[in-house]
């Protein structure tokens, strides 16, 4: 990379940085209570909700994890972009608006778990604890995750140490997460949606377009893969595709209906017509940006294979724009913008979950919990301090170079989609749903992806090892089962609570 080239990149990524830090300092005089730092004071217009909302949920994954799957494996790899797909369509389409105006009707929540608490009238706090608990566990990896994906773009892009780029990112976010909270990261949001959109259709259009279509066939043969098979999506690897597989990616889209990154979004839109014009610009955004993401996969395999196999398939995306872009220096200022992009996706799901995180501990546990009566300005204190210790533990997570990017995200996405998901649905659609059901769902589905993905406890292999099966699947499966059984058989939920059920039904 000539050195012009590497300066242009420098100078869009140092003002991509310093933009995000003056939107948080921005944001900053406006966070006057809780509510306007960890919602936004409900007043997301429909743009932003939307791609705030596929920014935070597609992260450093959409632009380095799925086109690197595809890249080493093939587009067998493609069915957890359907699964996702699938799962974003359903929330947007059934889970947005109900929960809108389920946790406005029970005493204006905040957040998930103050939600499941009014739901419930769970006076003990007790769901409060757990799914706190919960949120902090998982999004500590999950953090991890996009520090992890900031490490290795640095890393390949500048050479810079790996540590020292988890460094760097750590404190951007921090920084105007910490000032601006909930607006400042979804305008954030709404921008690094907009350039991840445009870097996911360019780039892999133009490399195309170098190579020449009838080229990639060959180009992929250079590479030591059979075409045929690296192109049927009914093969991974090489070997034909399993049903456990299929089953495994498509399970993806169930961890939709938990994540509260994601959720917040929805119950944070102004209106009913911002949400209408949400769902639609979501929908098309996500479908676009999850099927470029696979064909990057496949290009970048074709277009990259002069230079060999890459070392690290997750970086395929960045050398495909380091090679497209940075052969002319004129033109060296759009790989500045598109490594850019790839820096927006990752801080976009870092600064949501720190967020989330940090309102978990402040506004959950400590208000809801040890200080019923704190005043705000403590409660903000307690959550910006939350926001750094969540940062620090994830930095240590993420601090092994060879972190897998795939393995961190795979396992929050299957903590928050089991331990929430089922409930979440069980809360809107079925009003037999009570308090013990509702703990026994968040317990049994948590412990279940635990014990799925880290206790030996099959001839000293762990369950998902030995059947390969995604453990999101059977831990989404046995909380929804547990809910529905433990709910039938206790109590029935009093008569308010099936009021106010049959109320906010009443206005679907």
């Amino acid at each position: 990379m000539s050195t012009s080239a590497m300066i242009w990149i420098m100078v869009s990524i140092a003002a991509y940085l310093l933009l995000t830090i003056f939107i948080g300092a921005m944001f900053m005089k406006k966070n006057n209570n809780s509510e306007d730092y960890f919602l936004g004071g409900r007043s997301l217009n429909g743009f932003v909700a939307a791609l705030s909302a596929g920014a935070s949920d597609m992260s450093g994954w959409m632009l380095m994890g799925l086109p690197g799957s595809v890249y080493a494996l093939g587009t067998g790899q493609v069915w957890i972009g359907i699964g996702l797909m699938l799962g974003t369509i359903a929330n947007w389409l059934f889970i947005a608006g109900p929960l809108r105006k389920y946790t406005i009707k029970a005493n204006n929540s905040l957040t998930l778990p103050e939600f499941f608490v009014n739901r419930y009238r769970d006076d003990k706090k007790i769901l409060l604890g757990v799914s706190s608990a919960v949120i902090v566990l998982f999004f500590v990896v999950y953090t991890a995750s996009a520090f992890a994906s900031g490490g290795k773009l640095f890393n390949s892009v500048f050479g810079m140490d790996y540590h020292i780029a988890l460094i760097v990112i750590a404190l951007v976010i921090l920084i105007y997460t910490f000032m601006g909270g909930f607006l400042a990261v979804c305008t954030t949001d709404f921008i690094q949606g907009l350039l991840m959109i445009v870097a996911v259709l360019a780039v892999p259009i133009i490399a195309l377009m170098i190579l020449g279509s009838g080229n990639v066939s060959s180009s992929l043969a250079a590479t030591g893969v059979d075409p045929a098979s690296f192109l049927d999506p009914m093969q991974e690897n090489g070997t034909r595709i399993t049903a456990v597989s299929i089953i495994s990616s498509l399970a993806w889209g169930l961890g939709y209906f938990g994540m509260p990154h994601i959720l917040v979004r929805f119950m944070a839109i102004k209106d009913n017509q911002e949400l209408k014009k949400s769902k639609t610009i979501a929908i098309v955004w996500v479908v676009l940006g999850l099927t470029f993401a696979c064909i990057i996969g496949v290009v970048g395999r074709a277009y990259l294979a002069s230079s060999g196999v890459i070392d690290d398939s997750e970086k395929v995306f960045i050398e495909m724009i380091k090679k497209v872009f940075t052969v002319d220096h004129n033109m060296a200022i759009l790989a500045g913008l598109f490594i850019a992009a790839i820096l927006a996706a990752i801080m976009s799901t870092a600064d949501s979950q720190l967020l989330v995180a940090s309102s978990a501990v402040s506004e959950d546990l400590y208000k809801g919990l040890v200080k019923k009566d704190a005043e705000e300005g403590k409660v903000l204190n307690v959550g910006r301090t939350a926001t750094i210790v969540v940062a620090i533990i994830a930095l240590f997570i993420a601090w092994d170079p060879n972190s897998s990017i795939m393995g961190l995200v795979s396992d929050a996405w299957a903590g928050f989609g089991a331990a929430f998901g089922p409930l979440v649905l069980c809360s809107l659609f079925w009003k037999r749903t009570n308090f013990a059901g509702a703990l026994a769902g968040i317990i049994s589905g948590a412990l279940t992806v635990i014990i799925w993905d880290y206790i030996p406890c099959m001839g000293g292999a762990t369950p998902g090892s030995a059947t390969g099966l995604y453990s999101l699947a059977p831990g989404f499966f046995i909380s929804l089962l547990l809910i529905i059984i433990v709910s039938l058989c206790t109590k029935a939920p009093s008569s308010d609570i099936v009021k106010e059920f049959e109320e906010v039904k009443a206005e679907n």
